[in-house]
């Protein structure tokens, strides 16, 4: 009795102790500073083209009339516009596509640093436009600028996760959607006419990029490589342990070690998966359909939608045309507060509820919006209405769409796996916003204020399908989230028992080839980080 009363306090002391380690100082450091010099940087690119689009235009006709001596007509203007507008979308493409290489080549945190030369670059490019005379320049700034968030927006993920301990892995995750808020507010922030909003002071926007790369390169050498890429993938046990050391912030870590050796283990002869490997594998079907489902509502829930009403629904109340600027910011403050909240309820409340939470109450001020923006003219105070459901949708969105979808691609797959699948919610996300882009002027023209049922119903499929399949994540490791998903998907609880049927009368190497197949089974070591 004494025994397990001793026993039961030590538990609960470790426990203690394991909670008290879980946030240490490298830790937050790393992930403020990667976060800092990569999503921040993506939601700052979002928005800040918004304040100076005026200027931009003007420049860009001028520039047209000094070289063929004539001004450029407003189809061509028009054209050249959205092109350096949706642009930042292909080279957000081009940089999932090719993140996976390199980060499996240089690491996780050495990718975040070698991305900021796509940053530097672009920075240059932009700000040295108007001096240069170039819109071409500004262009291309865009595209390199975007190759930037697509490397930036899967790397970033995937080094706080596997830096961070499963049990504070979600609010570390949402980092990244609360910098990304940061970045656009900041954005409209710097675009106010006091500050870079004027036509001679433009350029200035995006030469403000250099200051958070450079600050990265300044502070990110000095924290360690993931260390389970340490361990995993380049079987540096002594730096892996410095890294579990500094990360968490103890001295023993042998527990941590072990749980990462004990994946080490199974995958000793499993190489870095492929796209098509990945897509193939029956196992981790239903993840990767998941990743899909909320990377492809995360683009087309119709925030951009709201940011392309808000200027007229805030005319529409009656607020001052030159004052407009300054009201919008706090849609800015309301999506950031909204991450925050998200960060700080994620570890409670866990990672479903959120995510349907957020969809479902989109659908419901979609709908109340729909019917204030049509009826606005017949009530007074019905345009106050559609500013309260602007910023509620936008609050929505980032309690749980805005962030969390990150954060699920980094819980469902193992380490080999892990690089392919953050390339296919790159893909899906980067495409997903080139569509939005695309069509929604016409599905605006088309429809009107009715445009935003459209995203209602988006809302409301992703949510059906998230409450039907999606496992709670919340604590758990990598290994437990593939049984969860085994347990919700009868067809992969049958593919598995015919995979272990099938293992059972191959050799030892065809079993160890097929693991991919055989995790789910209950075959690896439970306790993987």
């Amino acid at each position: 009795m004494e025994n397990k009363t001793q026993s039961n306090g030590e538990m609960k002391e470790n426990k203690a102790v394991k909670k008290k380690a879980n946030w240490s100082g490298s830790l937050i450091v790393a992930s403020l500073t990667g976060a800092f010099g990569s999503s921040f940087l993506y939601g700052y690119n979002l928005s800040v083209v918004n304040a100076p689009a005026v200027f931009i235009k003007k420049f860009y006709n001028e520039t047209w009339e000094r070289r063929y001596g004539f001004s450029m007509d407003e189809n061509t203007l028009t054209l050249l516009w959205s092109i350096t507008v949706s642009i930042f979308a292909i080279g957000g493409l081009v940089g999932a596509i090719i993140v996976t290489p390199i980060v499996k080549f240089f690491g996780r945190k050495c990718t975040l640093l070698l991305n900021n030369v796509f940053a530097v670059a672009a920075a240059l490019l932009m700000s040295l436009s108007l001096l240069a005379g170039s819109f071409e320049m500004l262009i291309l700034g865009r595209v390199i600028m975007g190759v930037d968030a697509g490397i930036s927006l899967s790397a970033l993920p995937m080094y706080l996760s596997e830096i961070s301990p499963k049990e504070i892995r979600g609010s570390l995750g949402q980092v990244t959607a609360i910098f990304i808020c940061i970045g656009v507010f900041t954005g409209q922030v710097l675009g106010l006419p006091e500050i870079f909003g004027q036509e001679s002071r433009w350029p200035y926007l995006f030469g403000v990029i250099i200051v958070p790369s450079l600050i990265q390169v300044m502070i990110l050498p000095f924290l360690p490589e993931s260390p389970r890429y340490l361990l995993l993938e380049k079987h540096n046990t002594s730096k892996a342990e410095k890294a579990f050391q500094t990360f968490l912030g103890k001295d023993d870590v042998s527990h941590e070690v072990e749980e990462v050796l004990a994946e080490s283990r199974v995958q000793r002869n499993t190489k870095l998966v492929s796209i098509l490997q990945l897509l193939r594998t029956r196992a981790v079907r239903w993840q990767v359909i998941t990743v899909v489902v909320t990377m492809g509502c995360y683009q087309l829930c119709g925030l951009n939608a709201i940011w392309y009403y808000t200027n007229n629904i805030f005319s529409e109340a009656g607020i001052n045309h030159e004052t407009i600027p300054y009201v919008t910011l706090s849609t800015g403050g309301a999506e950031t507060l909204a991450a925050v909240f998200s960060g700080l309820v994620i570890e409670r409340l866990g990672r479903r509820p959120l995510l349907i939470g957020g969809f479902g109450l989109m659908v419901v001020f979609f709908a109340v919006l729909t019917v204030s923006l049509t009826l606005q003219k017949t009530v007074y105070w019905l345009p106050y209405l559609s500013i309260f459901c602007i910023l509620a949708i936008i609050a929505s969105f980032c309690i749980g769409p805005g962030g969390i979808p990150f954060v699920l691609t980094g819980e469902f797959f193992q380490q080999s796996q892990r690089p392919a699948a953050f390339m296919i919610a790159g893909t899906v996300n980067w495409l997903s916003n080139f569509a939005v882009g695309l069509l929604f002027p016409f599905i605006q023209s088309g429809l009107q204020t009715y445009c935003f049922l459209v995203f209602a119903a988006i809302c409301i499929a992703g949510a059906t399908y998230l409450f039907f399949v999606l496992p709670e994540t919340k604590n758990k490791t990598f290994h437990e989230i593939s049984q969860a998903f085994a347990k919700r998907n009868k067809v992969s609880l049958e593919m598995q028992e015919m995979n272990h049927y099938s293992m059972e009368r191959k050799s030892s190497a065809e079993q160890e080839s097929n693991f991919t197949s055989s995790v789910d089974n209950g075959d690896t070591k439970k306790g993987i980080v």
